[in-house]
């Protein structure tokens, strides 16, 4: 290139990176990984350092992040927040060694501190005499967000430091980075979900965005917690190193990540590197590499600073988890349980050291929300072992020709109906081959038709071998045949055949509930037992008809009856009938105790769990709901009871204790 085409790609790289600044720090909304970011940041940096007659101030190479929301007052940082120079080879790791031996010269000895570095959002703690007195983001490394009183909903963040041996500084500040576990990360998830609120992207932005609340109470909400690694300004009391430094925070009440270890020659940070890199799958929280610092602060001062880095410090990477690539086709899979989850194809592309080509989408709602097309360049992540995932669109990158993606209207294995239930679309067919093993297991199953000795191994053999394709193939077994299976010897053979034999005969609301119609459990199959006596009877019901049952919802109404309209689930049914099935009718008990009577549980039980008390509720003829209405009769209220417990007292429903149900039970 000719100088004024450097010129343009360097501006042209400005103006990219300037824009995914202010979407990352600013928006909490970045539109790429940090791979991509990293790449043109390191693109720029050496276009640069070949021309530096070309570095102008405003350059994203001369300044640290972007500035703060407006939102929040504004805090001038004592001493400046730099960030770190990143190493992605160990090549480089080792060329960072040589430069700070070059630096110090050959005689000095020296150790490095090498830390995990944890992808959350750093911040900037001053305390004086002790106490904390002010807190900020980083911001542009000179001016941060004022978010004091939302970092003091941090509980592991001390207020006041704890006395010891060591004397608290007159000031200090304090650096640290405030994160969300990842077990806390998929409940926030899991809450905004079902609240109809946009998910987090990642656990940094669920930090960052929470840390961002006007409101304290929100932030929290969020189960932040924060690690302390760095110190700015300190006056009053002098530490030799960083690693002094950081035991003697710990002694004032600090949380300090017991992974950071010391070592003697770059070749320990290397092997450190391996160590966690291996273990980060195990660790609570997300990291992206690993921080390693010159640990004598008198060093430190020797080497200095570079515009927007310490020449002591460097960020060495791992294999970059998240990576951009194409959305080909968008084609769905029919799970065990018979749920469509729409799953992108994709330019393959290495993420993590693995090659991707398809992706999970979830559901159509996610790809609505996400504004996931066909032919969109997107952001696809691979986290541990988890399934790939295409995280987000580059809409800046459109052309036009993007296709809307539309979810099919029947079943893409088996072609039965589809119906949708919530966020989820399935397949209502229950001779559907994805879901058919599943199908077998739940028949079989004790609560179901009871068949002893049909287990899962021999499930997955006799449907992989094609020798059973639908739930009446069960009562066409021959001994003979089964006796050749692995596994199966002529006497096993011949006791399950006895088994199937003796599951012919069985109560109404089993064989309702063997059939596996969606949301039926053991007690609805009852009340439809109970209500109905026929499996004719019942096929035949509307789903206003059902609704006049207490303990039937429309939910459950409208699984009955898609599951009914199936012509390969009436065939099914028949063909068992053909193959010597018989019902025996099961007429409602009467003088059980809580007959007709439907009851809540809140809180904590002593006496029993959850699961214990419903049956017992059942067991008498009761219903055991999960929600308070109208109909509810009875709300058991345990300890620290709550919502629940409420919506009775609005509603003028019967309130109880645990003792007074036990005294119900016992009369």
């Amino acid at each position: 290139m000719n100088e004024e085409e450097i010129k343009r790609k360097i501006e042209a790289l400005k103006k990219e990176i300037n824009y995914h600044n202010y979407c990352y720090y600013v928006l909490d909304s970045p539109e790429i990984p940090d791979a991509e970011y990293d790449r043109l940041f390191r693109e720029l940096k050496k276009l640069e350092e070949e021309n530096p007659h070309l570095i102008t101030p405003d350059s994203p190479t001369q300044r640290v992040g972007a500035a703060p929301l407006e939102e929040f007052n504004r805090i001038r940082h004592l001493t400046r927040l730099f960030s770190l120079d990143d190493a992605f080879s160990e090549g480089e790791v080792l060329e960072f060694d040589q430069r700070i031996r070059k630096g110090l010269g050959k005689n000095v000895e020296f150790t490095y501190v090498a830390e995990p570095k944890i992808d959350g959002l750093a911040v900037n703690l001053l305390y004086e005499n002790g106490i904390f007195v002010s807190g900020a983001t980083r911001g542009d490394g000179e001016v941060g967000e004022d978010i004091t009183q939302n970092l003091k909903t941090i509980r592991s963040l001390t207020l006041h430091m704890l006395d010891s041996d060591i004397p608290h500084p007159s000031r200090i500040e304090i650096r640290g980075e405030v994160y969300i576990s990842k077990e806390d990360f998929i409940k926030l998830n899991d809450e905004r979900i079902a609240a109809g609120e946009p998910i987090f992207a990642n656990p940094r932005n669920a930090a960052a965005g929470s840390l961002r609340q006007l409101d304290p109470k929100i932030t929290a909400s969020r189960s932040l917690n924060i690690y302390l690694y760095g110190m700015g300004l300190c006056e009053g009391i002098e530490f030799l190193n960083h690693y002094d430094f950081l035991q003697t925070i710990k002694k004032w009440g600090f949380r300090v990540n017991p992974e950071i270890k010391i070592c003697h020659k770059i070749e320990d940070v290397l092997e450190y590197f391996k160590y966690i890199e291996n273990k980060r799958n195990e660790l609570e929280y997300e990291i992206d590499g690993v921080v390693v610092k010159v640990n004598e602060f008198e060093l430190q001062r020797l080497l200095g600073e570079k515009t927007r880095a310490p020449r002591w410090a460097l960020a060495i990477k791992f294999k970059p988890e998240e990576a951009l690539t194409i959305v080909e086709d968008i084609t769905v899979q029919v799970g065990r349980t018979g749920i469509l989850t729409p799953v992108a194809k994709l330019t393959p592309v290495n993420v993590g050291g693995v090659e991707i080509s398809r992706a999970t989408l979830h559901n159509l709602d996610e790809i609505r929300r996400k504004d996931i097309r066909i032919g969109d360049t997107v952001t696809v992540r691979r986290a541990g072992d988890v399934i790939p995932e295409v995280v987000s669109a580059i809409k800046s990158k459109r052309t036009g020709k993007e296709k809307i993606f539309e979810m099919p209207t029947a079943c893409p294995v088996c072609g039965a109906h589809i119906i949708r239930e919530g966020a989820y679309f399935r397949c209502t067919s229950i001779s559907c081959p994805a879901q058919i093993k599943e199908g077998i297991k739940h028949f079989a199953s004790r609560g179901a038709m009871d068949i002893e000795g049909l287990g899962d191994k021999l499930v997955d053999q006799l449907v992989e071998k094609e020798i059973v394709k639908d739930l009446a193939d069960i009562y066409f077994l021959k001994a003979d045949k089964l006796a050749n299976l692995e596994r199966m010897g002529k006497k096993s053979a011949e006791n399950l055949i006895k088994a199937i034999e003796r599951s012919k005969r069985c109560q109404l609301s089993r064989f309702i509930y063997a059939l596996g119609i969606k949301l039926v459990g053991e007690y609805t199959a009852k009340l439809l037992a109970d209500n109905f006596h026929s499996i004719e009877n019942l096929k035949k019901k509307t789903e206003e008809e059902l609704l006049e049952i207490d303990g039937i919802g429309p939910e459950v109404a409208s699984s009955i009856v898609n599951f009914f309209k199936e012509e390969e689930n009436l065939r099914v049914i028949e063909k068992m009938f053909s193959a010597g099935l018989v019902i025996e009718k099961t007429e409602a008990k009467k003088g059980r105790k809580f007959e007709g009577k439907s009851f809540v549980f809140t809180g904590a039980l002593k006496s029993f769990t959850r699961e214990e008390a419903k049956r017992i509720v059942e067991a008498e003829g009761g219903k055991a709901s999960s929600s308070v209405s109208k109909k509810t009769d009875y709300v058991v209220a345990g300890e620290d009871a709550g919502s629940k417990l409420d919506k009775a007292k609005e509603l003028g429903v019967t309130i109880i204790s645990e003792d007074e149900f036990i005294e119900m039970i016992n009369k």
